[in-house]
């Protein structure tokens, strides 16, 4: 026996008691391969009850050794804990089982087929993380009503759930029931539904209602780390699934859900008054490492409220592990890393101490020892100097611990720095708001009067008077709030107003009441928002989720990052496979609030100023190259006929996406090909590309991705919807009679290759590049160029006196036009312009170039790209693109002379 196993009182009582048995277990890990070998050997001289007993007794000191003596990491200690769980209880349920079949027969549905019974571990064994003189938090459910078979005189029939109540009793005489060997678990079955009054099974069909009728908050969080870990067999059936879904949507909500909050404070506030009473006059049990503040519920509390309040739209998050989550958490961007760690390494310290105190005489205690003796021990088997060190060591770990939950939960005054994350930044940014209106009245008599005038002719008040009572206090709150940041000059009447619209139109949804009310840093960003333009008002309207995004202070100084993007979709698809729920339909959701998120923190850094108007596009127009990979990826895995494992084809951006242009809202223009010899080939594809443009474009409750546009494919809308390469590249390239037109080869110059395999991008190129280096006739090019622009300036007339940004005479569609002559009619001679590198640079090289007179090629791309901010501002702010004519001179100027200068005399004023 080694010196620190030796200190435990409880490792003493099992040698002598159990000298005989001691090697039946052998030193080393405790895998349930080496307990089921031990149990066998108990199993030859003992019934199972004790021989579980006694298993029990032998896991525990040899954990003891591991941990205290050898530095065992604490996952192997409750992994072992575990272990020996699942299987007392699977070898419970099987002899339970056995007992009563004999006796009352099969346990079958209406329709005769066997009904399987689950045993549902929650808490720290649904987790994997049971300490070591742990209780294990029992749900029992059966999968369907029914009756048993009987015996074959046709006795014995009893319902389903009279035979399921019998198997729990005998689980619990075998694993629970204390005998002259002790116990295996302590059982707890509090956790049920309806509690002790419940019956001690359920149906999974009653689950169900129970969740949609009775289920409360902090069942959430119970139900949240629950696993079926009885009987084995069943753990790897596909009947399991059943039960997922039905748990699932009960803990994770669609939407974000943070009227939660409210529930976790309540559970909180009842655990410390549970906590404080338990101490009263016994000043050492407020040293509970479980309960007590800064301990290992707090740091729970903190990674499952975040788990809940996200993970309905984030399926990446739920895992049942706490260290696990935390990873999770960090990488999801809604914990900082350094925080993350922090916790884990206090989460570690405080499991390791609660298992050294339970070790000492293995009772279900989590108080620090009074006795000077025990505590040195504590401290010398966690690997201090003294006792001193190690207190103060743990100290340090509860206060860390009890700041990151105060953060979350706690005090509700301050000011948060604005680049601060989830934890922090939810409290420290209230506002200590005073004299909060009791009523709508109240609270036009509160505002200041812009507001208030708006809040009476718009805000619907039948609606508003049938929100429950918490979300009518929470939306007059918000809304005095929002006078009092009006009044104090921190946000301008349009934001003011803007926020009442957008309070109004979700008075069916007051979650988003919650989200502000916890976030208030989140309703300070979202008020300079809505100030700044109209546009995120009607983004908001369609996708309210997405203001959650306003979180981050982080998030305004980054940009897109594709990698980033592509992994988190990833993560989120493989933990949708993990439980069951990846379908089409998950899965379009998944993409689509993904890409909203994005767009809208794109659209967070442009209002901020913090991105230029050509940086939207370009991290608009990559968001929405990732987007395509991820759908056309998961789409073809979903075709039914696919005759490799991946797709021969390609998708060909047009447009503002071949030109990386994109702004909000745009369409994509996309040509499809593939170049494949496969003889289902054309058919294989066209199912591909019908099922691409449906994951794109159909609305569900997500809302849709993008609007899709294959008009410039072969032949357009009379063409096939998706092309071999070599049609494609024919027609082209002038060969055959069926043959581009002029106008699509002025497509071609901003062309570009969005996805697909390699070989079709270098094929892709090399068309491209024949295609704007083909020799041509300048004068007739020019001509139809042109005739062309006359063709459309005559469908678009402008209003007299003003200048239409893009359609106007020297406007924008002048200076693409005559920048894709230059490309078409010069890039033979001069290579640089074969690049599609926009309209500006491309200017720029043609002047370099000698195509253009000194200074018109560079005064042509300032102009473009200065009407492209005034046309970016006005989409912004819904407005029409035109400015008056007097002040469109300068930029109007250089567009004309381009254009004199590539195509001849300026045209004619059109009214």
């Amino acid at each position: 026996m080694t010196a620190l196993a030796a200190h435990s009182r409880y490792y003493q009582r099992i040698q002598r008691r159990y000298a005989q048995e001691w090697a039946l277990l052998p030193p080393g890990q405790a895998t349930r391969e080496r307990m089921e070998q031990a149990l066998q050997a108990l199993l030859a001289q003992r019934p199972l009850g004790e021989a579980l007993r006694i298993l029990r007794q032998l896991v525990l000191v040899r954990l003891i050794e591991r941990d205290v003596e050898q530095g065992a990491p604490m996952q192997e200690v409750v992994h072992g804990m575990t272990a020996l769980a699942e299987l007392a209880l699977d070898h419970a349920c099987a002899w339970g089982q056995a007992q009563l079949q004999a006796r009352y027969g099969q346990p079958c549905d209406e329709q005769g087929r066997p009904v399987q019974f689950w045993v549902v571990g929650m808490g720290k064994l649904g987790a994997r993380e049971l300490n070591v003189s742990s209780d294990i938090d029992l749900i029992y459910v059966y999968e369907r009503e029914g009756q048993t078979s009987g015996r074959d005189d046709g006795r014995g029939v009893i319902s389903n759930q009279e035979y399921f109540a019998h198997l729990v009793r005998h689980i619990q005489t075998l694993v629970g029931d204390a005998t002259e060997h002790g116990f295996v678990f302590r059982m707890d079955l509090a956790l049920r539904p309806h509690g002790k009054s419940g019956p001690p099974t359920i149906s999974l069909g009653a689950l169900h209602q129970y969740f949609l009728v009775h289920g409360r908050e902090w069942e959430r969080f119970a139900w949240l780390k629950s696993r079926i870990v009885a009987p084995g067999k069943c753990v790897r059936m596909p009947g399991v699934l059943k039960l997922r879904e039905t748990v699932l949507p009960f803990v994770f909500r669609r939407y974000l859900d943070y009227a939660i909050f409210d529930a976790l404070r309540d559970l909180h506030r009842q655990i410390r008054e549970h906590a404080s009473a338990r101490s009263a006059g016994r000043p050492e049990r407020a040293n509970d490492l479980k309960i007590a503040r800064g301990g290992i519920r707090e740091i729970e509390f903190i990674v499952q409220l975040l788990q809940v309040v996200r993970g309905g739209n984030f399926p990446e998050l739920r895992c049942r592990p706490t260290l696990e989550a935390l990873e999770r958490l960090a990488r999801a961007d809604l914990m900082p890393e350094a925080t993350a760690a922090q916790l884990q390494q206090a989460y570690i310290f405080l499991r390791q101490s609660e298992h050294r105190i339970q070790y000492l005489d293995d009772q279900q205690t989590h108080i620090l020892p009074t006795q000077s003796a025990d505590l040195a021990w504590l401290a010398a088997s966690m690997g201090f100097a003294d006792t001193a060190s190690y207190l103060q060591a743990l100290a340090a770990h509860r206060e860390r611990v009890a700041q990151e939950f105060d953060a979350l939960l706690g005090a509700r005054q301050g000011r948060a720095d604005e680049d601060e994350t989830f934890v922090h930044e939810n409290t420290h940014g209230r506002r200590n708001l005073q004299n909060v209106p009791a009523s709508f009245t109240q609270l036009l008599a509160q505002v200041p009067p812009v507001m208030a005038e708006h809040l009476r002719t718009r805000t619907d008040l039948a609606r508003f008077q049938t929100l429950r009572e918490g979300a009518r206090a929470r939306a007059l709150a918000l809304l005095a709030a929002t006078g009092q940041r009006l009044a104090a000059g921190e946000a301008t009447p349009e934001a003011a107003t803007r926020f009442c619209d957008w309070m109004e139109s979700l008075l069916g949804r007051e979650i988003y009441f919650a989200l502000l009310m916890e976030r208030p840093a989140i309703h300070a960003r979202l008020l300079q928002l809505l100030g700044s333009s109209k546009w995120p008002l009607r983004y908001m309207h369609t996708h309210p989720g997405v203001v959650d995004e306003l979180a981050s202070g982080a998030m305004l100084r980054e940009r897109f990052d594709p990698e980033w993007f592509l992994d988190e979709l990833q993560r989120r698809r493989d933990s949708l496979r993990e439980t069951g729920e990846a379908d089409e339909e998950a899965l379009m959701d998944v993409l689509r609030r993904a890409q909203h998120a994005e767009t809208f923190r794109t659209l967070a850094r442009d209002v901020d100023g913090r991105i230029t108007v050509e940086e939207v596009a370009d991290d608009l127009s990559a968001l929405a190259d990732t987007v395509l990979q991820t759908a056309c990826a998961w789409c073809w895995s979903y075709l039914r006929k696919r005759h490799r494992e991946a797709p021969q084809f390609a998708i060909i951006g047009y447009g503002k996406l071949g030109g990386k242009e994109l702004g909000y809202g745009s369409d994509l223009d996309i040509v499809f090909v593939y170049d494949d010899e496969h003889e289902d080939a054309p058919q294989v594809y066209a199912s591909l590309v019908r099922k691409l443009i449906a994951w794109l474009s159909t609305a569900t409750a997500e809302g849709t991705l993008y609007e899709i546009d294959t008009a410039l494919r072969p032949n357009g809308n009379s063409g096939l919807l998706v092309t071999s390469f070599k049609a494609y590249a024919d027609y082209q390239q002038q060969r055959g009679s069926n043959t581009a037109w002029t106008w699509e080869h002025q497509a071609m110059t901003r062309a570009r290759f969005v996805h697909g395999c390699e070989q079709l991008r270098q094929r892709f190129d090399a068309v491209r590049e024949a295609v704007i280096c083909a020799g041509r006739d300048r004068a007739a090019l020019r001509a139809e160029i042109v005739a062309m622009r006359e063709k459309m300036r005559h469908a678009r007339p402008i209003a007299p006196g003003q200048f239409d940004l893009k359609h106007s005479p020297g406007g924008m569609i002048d200076i693409e036009f005559a920048t894709q002559y230059l490309v078409l009619a010069h890039a033979g001679e001069h290579r640089q312009l074969i690049r599609n590198a926009g309209n500006t640079a491309l200017l720029c090289m043609a002047e370099d170039a000698g195509l253009l007179p000194a200074g018109l090629g560079y005064a042509a791309a300032d102009s473009y790209r200065a009407m492209r901010r005034s046309q970016h501002t006005a989409r912004l702010d819904e407005c029409p693109a035109t400015l008056a004519l007097e002040q469109a001179q300068a930029l109007q100027q250089a567009g004309r002379r381009l254009w004199e200068a590539v195509f001849g005399p300026a045209q004619p004023e059109c009214s």
